[in-house]
């Protein structure tokens, strides 16, 4: 391999977060440099082994749906500070702001309706780099609302997972949000509409046990992070020692957790296909 400048080489190993500056990267899946252009137009995805990086909630609109189709809802979903959290000189209401502009999203969960290879849907994507991807109080309503707009017109709500878990800033207020996105998809199998959960790196806590894990058909990017606790949390309070990999989208599918492994590259074409076979059903 070439000589690297120092200034141009960036490291990712431990972060699996979006492509950095540079003209080279370390890939945190196989340690090799790969140019960052090459990783970007590759969908964020490694070329030379496969590593998907993760990407922010419009990134991944941007991917799924159709050219010019995304209309966004719920706009005016805020979140607002009820417990009043502050830690050392940072309020909960501060640090939210500090994410919007640092994102240029409201919330860590983006809705709006679309079409996917000209197949109507609601579509309602998580990003993970919005205070983790975590749920809270405006998360859990947009989602709520998502369900009840794909209720309206008829048409597949596709769900795109990836976060942390519950938002702590806002206590038993974010916990309830599991027991009512729940109730969200009960709604849409009352009402015979078709619900798609991606999991994405990561999906955990109680995302992953509330509306994430209750899809009609569940699919998975490979090697993403997937579970309630983590290893640690679990080998501790069980007094067990965790099998290898546990915990990636390729162990949950092998204990029927997933129903499939779908590339990036084919997650389109893949959802497109589903939604066409489930509203034909």
């Amino acid at each position: 391999m070439p000589f690297l400048n120092r200034r141009r080489f960036v490291s990712v190993i431990g972060r699996k977060s979006t492509v950095p500056d540079g003209i080279w990267i370390k890939c945190p899946g196989c340690k090799q440099a790969v140019y960052r252009n090459e990783v970007e137009q590759n969908l964020h995805v490694c070329p030379t082994c496969q590593h998907h990086y993760r990407i922010s909630a419009r990134r991944r609109i941007e991917l799924i749906a159709d050219e010019d189709s995304f209309e966004e809802t719920h706009t005016s979903i805020e979140t607002v500070d009820p417990l009043e959290f502050t830690v050392g000189n940072m309020t909960y209401q501060q640090k939210v702001e500090k994410a919007k502009s640092t994102h240029e999203i409201k919330e860590a969960l983006v809705t709006g309706r679309c079409a996917i290879e000209g197949n109507p849907a609601v579509i309602a994507a998580m990003d993970p780099f919005f205070m983790g991807g975590s749920m809270g109080s405006a998360v859990g309503e947009k989602f709520c609302r998502a369900a009840r707009d794909a209720i309206h017109h008829r048409t597949p709500l596709v769900a795109f997972a990836a976060s942390g878990g519950a938002r702590m800033q806002e206590g038993i207020l974010s916990l309830m949000q599991m027991a009512k996105t729940a109730d969200a998809v009960r709604e849409l199998n009352e009402a015979h509409v078709p619900y798609i959960s991606v999991l994405t790196d990561p999906t955990t806590g109680g995302v992953y046990a509330s509306f994430a894990s209750l899809g009609d058909v569940i699919l998975a990017e490979p090697k993403a992070l997937i579970g309630f606790a983590g290893p640690r949390l679990i080998e501790g309070a069980l007094k067990v020692t965790l099998p290898e990999g546990f915990q990636s989208a390729e162990y949950q599918l092998s204990n029927g957790f997933v129903d499939q492994i779908v590339p990036r590259s084919q997650l389109r074409p893949t959802v497109g296909k589903l939604i066409r076979y489930l509203l034909e059903s």
